[in-house]
């Protein structure tokens, strides 16, 4: 066995395993016990999507550890705010452009 190996127990694994159950329950209790419009509703499950890949990314994939560390989240942040500002950029384009010919 490896020296670097360790024997002691993954809690980063479990916890992030328990939050992940308590979100996706959560959102179904949402959508199925609560009375919110169904937009409401989308966003709070968007909401609840969003940290429960935040929690994965962290807890499982282990995006902080490595040789680059933070970097890796940086590089991921500004990937989702460029994907962001082409998608909208590109929405408020097409519509400022239709909204004009007519």
């Amino acid at each position: 066995m490896s020296s670097t190996h360790s024997s002691r127990f993954p809690w980063n694994h479990l916890i992030g395993f328990i939050l992940s159950i308590a979100l996706t329950l959560l959102a179904v209790f949402v959508k199925f016990y609560t009375s919110f419009s169904d937009s409401i509703v989308v966003w709070i499950i968007g909401t609840l999507a969003i940290f429960q890949a935040l929690i994965q990314l962290f807890m499982f994939m282990h995006v902080t550890e490595g040789k680059e560390g933070w970097i890796n989240v940086v590089n991921m942040i500004y990937s989702v705010f460029l994907a962001l500002v082409i998608v909208f950029g590109s929405i408020w384009v097409l519509t400022s452009g239709h909204a004009a010919m007519h």
